[in-house]
């Protein structure tokens, strides 16, 4: 399937793509971002976000400059910045006679039977022509906020599994897999299609190079094997140019594509 043809798309938005370091929001890049996934939308796609940033944006809300290493800090930011980030995807994509939906996620609804209401939920949702906006509740499911998991990579790949998606499109802050870290080694390069993550792919993994996030290539990767496993095509986007998934969508080479 050409990427021209995918009509159900989930769409990861990390932290360092809608915050600026001070956690505030990016305004220019999310109204943009926004912009350009209710065209997506408006070209008859379903389209399903799984949004992080909570946590961010209750920092800058609570004025804090640095993240917080206390679970109870955690959880503060999570809750307040969870307000914000729904207010915002409401008033941005309502500007274009869109509708959102909120779902706070835990790993366990996911893994137990309830898995079925999930998916119930999102159907419908799609149905009926609404934007599902996917979080995972860290105010209550304190794991992944203890052991720094990066859990909305594995979140949206499961999402995107959950909802039958023909494609998981990752935005981060790199412009995809590369065999090195493009950060330390200039000669690195970009590799443009996986078809198998092997152990030295994994070995070039590199950790988060936002202070914001939790994320990095390491849970990207686990993402990555989430969504190939189920028949779903993977591509991570550096999200810092929304225009790069109009790019994508045409058929044009960009990121690294994870082959189902």
């Amino acid at each position: 399937m050409n990427m021209q043809d995918k009509k159900r798309i989930v769409i990861k938005l990390g932290t360092s793509t809608l915050a600026h370091k001070t956690g505030r929001l990016n305004i220019r890049r999310v109204e943009r971002l926004v912009k350009i996934i209710s065209d997506i939308k408006n070209s008859g796609r379903d389209v399903l976000l799984v949004s992080s940033g909570a946590i961010g944006l209750g920092m800058g809300k609570l004025g804090l400059v640095e993240r917080p290493t206390d679970t109870p800090s955690k959880q503060a930011c999570a809750a307040v910045g969870q307000c914000e980030l729904m207010y915002m995807y409401d008033k941005l994509f309502g500007e274009y006679n869109l509708v959102v939906a909120q779902l706070l996620l835990t790993k366990y609804v996911l893994l137990e039977e309830r898995r079925r209401n999930v998916e119930n939920a999102v159907e419908e949702l799609l149905s009926r022509g609404v934007i599902p906006i996917v979080n995972e509740n860290d105010t209550v499911a304190i794991d992944e906020l203890e052991l720094e998991m990066g859990e909305n990579d594995s979140l949206a790949a499961t999402v995107a599994s959950i909802a039958k998606a023909d494609l998981l499109i990752i935005l981060s802050d790199i412009d995809g897999l590369y065999d090195k870290n493009p950060k330390t080694c200039p000669d690195a390069k970009l590799i443009s299609v996986v078809n198998e993550i092997t152990d030295e792919i994994r070995h070039s993994a590199q950790g988060s190079s936002s202070g914001l996030g939790s994320g990095g290539m390491k849970t990207k990767l686990n993402a990555a094997q989430i969504a190939m496993n189920s028949g779903i095509d993977m591509v991570i986007l550096n999200g810092r140019e929304p225009d790069v998934l109009y790019d994508l969508l045409e058929g044009k080479e960009t990121g690294t594509l994870f082959k189902a």
